[in-house]
């Protein structure tokens, strides 16, 4: 087999490469042709089809709105504190901290809210349940304290209200329940 030198490699690969790029360069072209047919606006979803599952969450507005209620309820009792709403899932989908609320408070009220998602039940109750399972409380992100209220569509969570930062759990609890009032209007 003959050794081909540098130079011939070089020059064949560049050639090579030039007649790709002008391959390419018209494949792309012609795609571009009005010849292409319109891609379809929506895809349309079979909800018969038992592959999928639907859900149901709160809109973003819907849960600034239930925030901000949350937030008034505690401004009107003098108190200062930070309220979350999570979805479904427990993700954050507003989180407000309220003037003169705790440095803690926003996570913990993110945790109650993830918590009351999480077993569809006000955190009041839920902490009743750790003298039967203690080690409920090493789940990751959850926080067993007086403040979380889910919010229940046909008796199913879709999201929940977290507060934190008033003197008592109760408290916290009494204002995020202000919010749930307001998504049941």
């Amino acid at each position: 087999m003959k050794k081909i030198s540098v130079r011939t490699r070089v020059l064949t690969g560049t050639l090579a490469a030039a007649a790709l790029a002008a391959t390419v360069g018209a494949v792309s072209a012609s795609a571009e042709t009005s010849e292409t047919p319109p891609a379809p606006a929506a895809v349309k979803v079979d909800t018969q089809n038992r592959n999928l599952a639907q859900s149901t969450g709160l809109t973003i507005d819907a849960a600034t709105r239930a925030a901000q209620a949350t937030l008034d309820a505690a401004a009107k009792a003098g108190q200062h504190v930070s309220v979350a709403v999570v979805d479904r899932d427990g993700v954050t989908r507003v989180l407000l901290k309220g003037d003169g609320a705790g440095p803690q408070s926003p996570e913990s009220a993110q945790r109650k809210a993830f918590t009351a998602v999480s077993w569809n039940a006000p955190t009041s109750e839920l902490t009743k349940r750790l003298a039967q399972a203690p080690t409920l409380k090493d789940i990751p992100g959850t926080l067993f304290l007086a403040g979380g209220a889910p919010v229940q569509s046909k008796g199913a969570p879709v999201a929940a209200i977290g507060v934190a930062g008033a003197p008592s759990g109760d408290l916290d609890e009494q204002f995020a329940q202000a919010g749930v009032a307001v998504l049941a209007k």
